[in-house]
């Protein structure tokens, strides 16, 4: 075979190979790859790189990419606020909380490993729900499922679906998130809906699942939130039995952040 012919038959062969490899990422769902193999295999060539940089570099981009989106599913899983995480928390206007023991909550995953709860209590307004916020976030970023729920909607959706029958199938759904934040729970009353259900929840995840919770009213007024005081000792026995209790009693940020606008209005105008 001639010189020529040769180098025609290897041409069409590179060809034929460089035609495959797109579908045989789509079969291996490496959509980074796919996305970026080209490029940087001429530039691999051109530089003259080691086969293993090359495939190193394709790896880096591939495993970046997936976790930037593993990421935005989770966060979007979650329900957490956007913009509350503990970066932009003041934790200098919340001396009763620790910023240190704050951010070794969001990076140890002791506590969630063995099922331990975190609640916040504090008058309206201290920063209880970014705090949780903040802390469900960053758990995220180390790979937890995290999901946030105001507790009079959480009520409402396993009211439902006990009275669908089928309320072991929910719990059983929010048993596949390693931490439950339970926003505003005192404002759960159990005239409003059959609170029971958060018994059952609580029940559900002790010593298994982590449940962080932030609360206006102490212990001392749950009574308002479960049918009867049985369940109520019960309810908080469980909570407090391996829990972090974080005390922000303080004035509210928004109050703070209203005085000076109050302020300005109310200054006689300048002559």
């Amino acid at each position: 075979m001639s010189m020529t012919a040769t180098t025609l038959t290897s041409t069409t062969r590179t060809a034929a190979d460089a035609a495959r490899v797109p579908l045989m990422l789509s079969e291996l769902r490496l959509p980074t790859i796919k996305r970026l193999w080209a490029d940087l295999a001429e530039q691999s060539n051109r530089e003259g790189w080691p086969a293993q940089r090359f495939l190193g570099a394709l790896l880096e981009h591939e495993m970046a990419e997936r976790e930037t989106r593993r990421l935005a599913r989770a966060r979007a899983d979650s329900q957490l606020p956007p913009g509350k995480s503990l970066s932009e928390f003041d934790f200098a206007a919340v001396s009763t909380v620790s910023k240190a023991h704050v951010m070794a909550l969001a990076e140890a995953d002791s506590w969630i490993a063995q099922g331990h709860n975190l609640l916040a209590f504090g008058p309206p307004g201290a920063g209880k729900t970014h705090l949780m916020a903040g802390i469900g976030h960053a758990l995220i970023e180390r790979g937890h499922k995290v999901l946030f729920s105001r507790t009079s909607e959480l009520v409402q959706r396993l009211q439902a679906a006990r009275r669908d029958l089928r309320l072991p199938a929910e719990l059983a759904k929010l048993d596949r998130f390693d931490l439950l934040v339970l926003d505003d729970f005192s404002y759960a009353k159990r005239d409003q809906a059959e609170t029971s259900v958060l018994f059952e929840l609580i029940c559900e995840r002790y010593e298994r699942k982590s449940i962080a919770i932030t609360a206006n009213a102490p212990f001392s007024e749950w009574d308002q939130v479960f049918p009867d005081k049985a369940m109520t000792v019960a309810a908080v026995d469980r909570l407090v039995h391996h829990a972090t209790i974080l005390e922000m009693n303080v004035e509210s940020y928004r109050r703070r952040a209203a005085l000076p606008a109050r302020r300005q209005r109310s200054a006689p105008a300048a002559q």
